[in-house]
């Protein structure tokens, strides 16, 4: 049954990711196109750190960090009387009533909690290629258009709104076509951050003793496990390739495109 649940994890961590990396795609592109230099630098850097570290790099670090945030965060509001140090040499120690989730906390809460990490990693990561992306096909909305909006009395944020964003999604799709893609083969990344994933039961359910398994009705299947998960990555990027396609034939038409002409 594990094995069946982790096709749901991926499923529900696409559908959670997908989204939400979008939103932080869609935010560092507008931060660095703007016109006040804090926020400039921001998007630019955002874009530029995440996109230049490697990403099993950065699911080692990040992850660790970011669970090291909340639990300080928590630890100065929660525990302000607190005599010992927090950095102990290579520990790091919070009060009880500071750690995430709480030792007493059950076990479907930990792993709830190691999923929500999961996803918020995911997002940020993916998040600085969709802005790369976004930047892109923001910059490539012809100038005259947006001049025109302007002549015609809007404001900034008038035509940003709706006349950038709404032509924009036509130059970006194919770059989050990619980025979909990606996506879906990096989820086995899953593993790195403490889930059970779909390659994690593949290799414990396909080996012929683990740690979880002492003994099993079968020989070494890893083989054909595997060869299962390969068929069913090629034929989930076959449907969203087909999803896709329809997507932008949608975008695209009565625009002055080769997906429009067609």
């Amino acid at each position: 049954m594990g094995l069946y649940w982790s096709f749901l994890t991926v499923f529900v961590l696409l559908a959670i990711t997908a989204p939400t990396a979008l939103l932080f795609g869609f935010g560092g592109a507008t931060a660095a196109r703007s016109t006040v230099a804090p926020l400039r630098w921001f998007g630019k850097t955002y874009i530029a750190v995440v996109r230049g570290v490697p990403d099993i790099a950065f699911f080692l670090f990040f992850v660790i960090a970011l669970d090291q945030a909340f639990e300080w965060v928590r630890h100065q509001a929660l525990c302000p009387d607190w005599p010992d140090a927090i950095r102990q040499g290579n520990d790091f120690v919070v009060c009880d009533a500071a750690k995430l989730p709480l030792s007493t906390a059950p076990q479907w809460i930990h792993e709830i909690y190691g999923f929500f990490v999961a996803v918020l990693t995911f997002a940020i990561v993916f998040g600085a290629f969709a802005a790369n992306v976004l930047f892109g096909a923001m910059n490539a909305v012809p100038k005259a258009q947006m001049e025109t909006a302007v002549a015609y009395g809007m404001t900034r944020r008038q035509s940003f709104w709706r006349v950038m964003v709404p032509q924009m999604w036509v130059y970006a799709l194919p770059g989050l076509s990619n980025l979909w893609m990606v996506l879906i083969k990096a989820t086995p990344l899953l593993f790195l951050l403490g889930i059970e994933d779909i390659v994690y039961w593949a290799r414990e359910l396909g080996g012929t003793k683990t740690a979880k398994f002492t003994s099993y009705p079968h020989g070494d299947w890893r083989l054909w496990y595997f060869l299962f998960l390969l068929v069913f990555y090629l034929c989930f990027t076959k449907v969203s390739e087909i999803v896709l396609e329809r997507i932008m034939k949608r975008l695209t038409r009565g625009q002055a495109t080769l997906g429009g002409a067609q």
